[in-house]
């Protein structure tokens, strides 16, 4: 599947449900901010070794894994509403970054 493949699905899903109306930038970024506050709750009060743990715990890490998804979810749905590509975002600010952020090793 690709990310094309999603945006499609979470459009179809949206329309069915009559959701449209609801799925402006606003609505959006705010249930993507709740999403990430949901995963932040699961890793909270971990230490950094139980956080990278995680999949020790198989209902932590089920839950882990649901919220990831809601927030790519909700990602995907947002730049979808405000006509970015994603990967392309995502690639330039990663050639910006190299240029920000020069290599430390070799």
């Amino acid at each position: 599947m690709t990310l094309e493949d999603l945006q499609q699905r979470l459009r179809d899903f949206a329309a069915a449900r009559d959701w449209e109306p609801f799925h402006h930038p606003k609505n959006l970024v705010m249930a993507l901010s709740g999403e990430v506050g949901e995963l932040i709750s699961l890793f909270q009060w971990l230490t950094p070794d139980e956080a990278r743990q995680y999949r020790s715990d198989a209902t932590l890490a089920a839950n882990v894994r649901d919220e990831i998804a809601d927030v790519l979810l909700y990602l995907v749905q947002l730049a979808d509403a405000l006509d970015i590509d994603l990967l392309a975002a995502g690639n330039a600010k990663m050639d910006r970054n190299e240029t920000r952020f020069p290599r430390v090793h070799g």
